[in-house]
């Protein structure tokens, strides 16, 4: 089992439900769409910042890394990074991941909960 979260550039939505309907635009335009997008710059300096963290679930040698694929960066297309992470580190890297997503100007949205964090 695993705990998803969604973080992408934009601005931040009013309330979830808004949110919930951003993260679904951008999942329809990135993820279900046949043309793959590099990640962002910002997105991919995202991940390299969880990565100082956390190793890359490919390179973990005593399963350390709460990242549930591999590497973390292929979970990002354009201005969206949708992953997920091992439910038993999940409360301490989404906390992580979407305080790291606010620093950087992000948004971070919880897909379980169908709301923005923090």
């Amino acid at each position: 089992m695993s705990y998803d979260l969604a973080v992408w550039e934009g601005d931040r939505p009013a309330e979830d439900k808004a949110a919930g309907r951003v993260f679904d635009d951008l999942y329809d335009r990135y993820f279900d769409s046949e043309v793959e997008e590099p990640p962002s710059e910002r997105i991919a300096a995202y991940v390299a910042a969880l990565l100082d963290r956390w190793c890359d679930i490919t390179e973990g040698k005593e399963d350390t890394s709460p990242w549930s694929t591999g590497p973390l960066i292929g979970e990002a297309s354009g201005p969206l990074i949708y992953f997920p992470m091992r439910w038993s580190m999940a409360e301490e890297a989404s906390a992580y991941a979407a305080a790291v997503a606010e620093t950087m100007g992000l948004i971070c949205f919880d897909v379980q909960q169908n709301r923005l964090k923090p």
